[in-house]
């Protein structure tokens, strides 16, 4: 029987004046923020989840994109929940999305972050030679498929342009470059059997980042789509314990 996942438009959910911004991964979609998406708004959050430029389309779409593309969807992002009218935002990422979140503090009024299975360092080192090999091979297939209660409610390409691959090994060391001037308060959350990133990642964001105040939290039985995998409920309750910790009237 064919899984039929969820929609991978971009979605709004209105609530009070404390914004939560999602972002969504590398060649992923708002799909898999969704469920992050609806605890937050049963909360009382305003929610919104930018689709990323050339993502939740096809391949062939996304092969026109660069981080910088990304990049600027997320900053229009924040910017309708500031215009929506929330005086706080928080920022989660998942998996690239956190370095488009670790990225935004430096640009936009952030209240506190969260990075999921973010990466520094990913298992495939075939990507530093991305930006070489995309002539000769423009598209590389998806690889292993994840279990289907992940499955179901994704929205992936089956193909991924090597010159994005290539884009995405650029956002690293820009943001590598810049997470000491980072200073808002952070949750870093990390999969310690993440099949898609180096574990140690978490690790280096945690010792590398700027902020005062910041914690590290990791699980033992999910991969890298944590927002979708087996303890991904306990994911959206430590997500918003650390923020009532950080600013307990968030609302």
């Amino acid at each position: 029987m064919k899984i039929k996942p969820r929609s991978p438009e971009s979605f709004f959910y209105e609530g009070a004046q404390t914004g939560m911004l999602l972002i969504h991964g590398f060649t992923g979609s708002t799909a898999e923020m969704q469920p992050m998406g609806r605890f937050f708004q049963n909360q009382g959050y305003t929610v919104h989840a930018p689709l990323l430029a050339g993502h939740g389309t096809v391949p062939e779409e996304m092969k026109q994109t660069r981080w910088q593309d990304w990049w600027k969807s997320v900053l229009q992002g924040y910017d309708r929940l500031a215009s929506f009218g929330c005086k706080r935002v928080f920022a989660a990422g998942l998996s690239m999305g956190g370095l488009l979140a670790l990225r935004l503090t430096l640009h936009r009024p952030v209240d506190a972050l969260i990075s999921l299975n973010t990466p520094i360092e990913v298992r495939d080192k075939r990507i530093k030679w991305a930006k070489y090999v995309h002539y000769l091979r423009p598209f590389i297939p998806r690889g292993d498929k994840k279990e289907v209660h992940i499955e179901k409610e994704m929205f992936p390409y089956e193909r991924f342009p090597l010159v994005c691959v290539a884009s995405l090994w650029e956002l690293i060391r820009v943001v590598k470059k810049e997470i000491g001037l980072v200073k808002t308060p952070v949750l870093v959350l990390q999969s310690q059997h993440d099949e898609t990133i180096e574990p140690a990642s978490a690790r280096y964001i945690y010792s590398q980042i700027g902020a005062d105040y910041k914690e590290l939290k990791y699980y033992g039985n999910s991969g890298h789509i944590l927002t979708l995998d087996r303890e991904r409920e306990q994911v959206f309750r430590d997500v918003h314990a650390f923020i009532s910790r950080v600013i307990p009237e968030k609302k």
